[in-house]
């Protein structure tokens, strides 16, 4: 189970009814697990004035009623909330774990040479880099929930495409900068596809409508096109507790 170190903070107001949490450990699952626990105080403990709670990598966006509480009262909240956090249990849940086949290259990936070539390195050494990492999801972004993550250990930060696509198919696997994504839906997109999941990820009949939340940890497996046919259309779920290592 991760263990919950509070992160050493800085806090800024960012307009006029909000305040900027960042944490400044230097480690990142430090500064993710403060942020993250912070925003779940904050919305727990439902102060007055408060609007809301977002967390993203290492801060967290906390805004607030100006004409119901003040800047400098909402900075007090936010440290009696830091506070609480030194003093509670160590431990934090185990995460879920999902399973994520990936078809890599060719049409399922079409910049994956490119990605290959910027780094110095071959394709396949793309794909192991890209395997080989279990991948905490840091917060969920746009569109749909998509899940946001540390990306692979490449030599050097993958750059975003000049041209941004005006359609990215759902279940492409994307990498841009140090970060990864899978998107949960068609949309444009800038960063590089390497891949694409046969798995379903979002279901808007479902509530919530993707099956994972921040703290989850996906793992790519590389499968091949006649595995991608068969599980087409399937949706992603969480391993089941026994089958997780």
């Amino acid at each position: 189970m991760p263990v919950l170190t509070v992160a050493p903070t800085e806090i800024y107001e960012s307009g006029d009814s909000a305040l900027r949490v960042v944490a400044i450990s230097g480690t990142s699952d430090d500064n993710w697990l403060t942020v993250h626990r912070l925003a779940d105080w904050l919305e727990d403990c439902g102060a007055e004035g408060l609007r809301a709670a977002v967390p993203t990598y290492d801060s967290v966006l906390v805004e607030f009623d100006p004409v119901m509480v003040t800047a400098g009262q909402m900075r007090a909240f936010v440290r009696l909330g830091l506070g609480e956090l030194a003093r509670a249990a160590g431990s934090t849940a185990a995460p879920r774990e999902f399973d994520v086949p990936v078809v890599y290259g060719g049409e399922f990936g079409p910049d994956l040479e490119k990605v290959a070539e910027h780094q110095g390195i071959s394709t396949e050494d793309v794909i192991r880099l890209h395997i080989e990492k279990t991948y905490t999801i840091r917060c969920l972004g746009a569109p749909a929930g998509s899940p946001m993550m540390d990306g692979p250990a490449f030599p050097k930060p993958v750059p975003r495409l000049k041209d941004p696509r005006l359609s990215v198919p759902a279940g492409a696997v994307s990498v841009a900068g140090r970060q990864a994504v899978i998107a949960p839906a068609v949309a444009p997109g800038g960063w590089c596809v390497i891949g694409q999941t046969p798995l379903s990820v979002l279901n808007i009949r479902r509530e919530p409508m993707v099956p994972y939340t921040p703290g989850d940890v996906l793992r790519f497996r590389r499968i091949g096109i006649e595995e991608f046919s068969l599980l087409a259309g399937q949706e992603l779920q969480p391993l089941a507790r026994e089958a997780q290592p």
